[in-house]
């Protein structure tokens, strides 16, 4: 059994993370989970929150929404609709997304030009990142 996994975080744009670590935490539909060397193997659908590596002994958090994990050997794969390292998420940048926010919630008032998924996903990802941005401000990370 190795005592590392290689973890690879995904996104339409772009490979956002591919290194080794110690372990991975994970927001799946079905609840929070932490793999480990030598987990089973496992699909699972993403849902929107923090996925956080551990690399000797120091914290490395991701913002996520949606997508799925796939977890073979000691290998995950995350393919993310969505995923940003929290050190990306600037001040100006969870300004951006709060207005944003608010913008999409005024728009969504006028039922009848709304696309709802397009408006939900954008939605989703503005929230996720102003959320998640908070919980790891006062948090030391790499």
């Amino acid at each position: 059994m190795s005592i590392n996994l290689k973890l690879k975080i995904i996104t339409p744009e772009k490979t956002v993370f591919d290194e080794i670590v110690s372990q991975i935490t994970l927001p799946t539909t079905e609840g929070e989970i932490t793999i480990l060397p030598g987990h089973i193997p496992l699909i699972s659908a993403l849902s929107k929150g923090d996925i956080v590596a551990v690399i000797d002994g120091e914290y490395v958090p991701f913002a996520v929404v949606g997508g799925f994990i796939k977890v073979e050997r000691d290998e995950v794969a995350v393919l993310a609709d969505f995923a940003e390292h929290v050190g990306e998420i600037t001040e100006d940048a969870i300004s951006k997304a709060e207005v944003r926010a608010k913008e999409l919630e005024k728009q969504f008032e006028n039922k009848e030009v709304v696309d709802f998924e397009h408006f939900e996903s954008e939605l989703e990802r503005s929230l996720t990142r102003v959320k998640i941005a908070d919980k790891w401000k006062s948090k030391k990370y790499r």
